[in-house]
């Protein structure tokens, strides 16, 4: 029997479940605040299925952020041949971390 949600935020959306710690855009809020995504798609427990059109209204997901941090770095690198075009520049993205805690 799984339970899972399929939740919007930062443009992405991700499939989760409780007790899973998910990476999302960064978001306004302090470590250790509690935080609720509004923008449910679809909820799921066992053979009860429920998608929203395009939410499901009135249903939240609950979470724990537990840190904000930023990710490895991605090296972006442009080169156009034979004009000696090249340019290297590095990114690291910002990203908060997210335990859920209820569906």
């Amino acid at each position: 029997m799984t339970k899972f949600a399929i939740i919007e935020t930062g443009g992405k959306q991700y499939r989760v479940s409780a007790r899973q710690k998910i990476k999302v855009e960064k978001l306004d809020a302090k470590e250790g605040d509690s935080f609720s995504f509004d923008k449910v798609l679809l909820k799921a427990d066992g053979e009860n299925v429920s998608v929203g059109a395009p939410y499901l209204s009135g249903e939240k997901v609950s979470g724990k952020i537990t840190k904000h941090a930023r990710e490895r770095k991605k090296i972006v690198f442009r080169y156009h041949s034979k004009t000696r075009y090249r340019k290297k520049k590095g990114h690291r993205q910002n990203y908060t971390e997210i335990e859920i805690a209820a569906l």
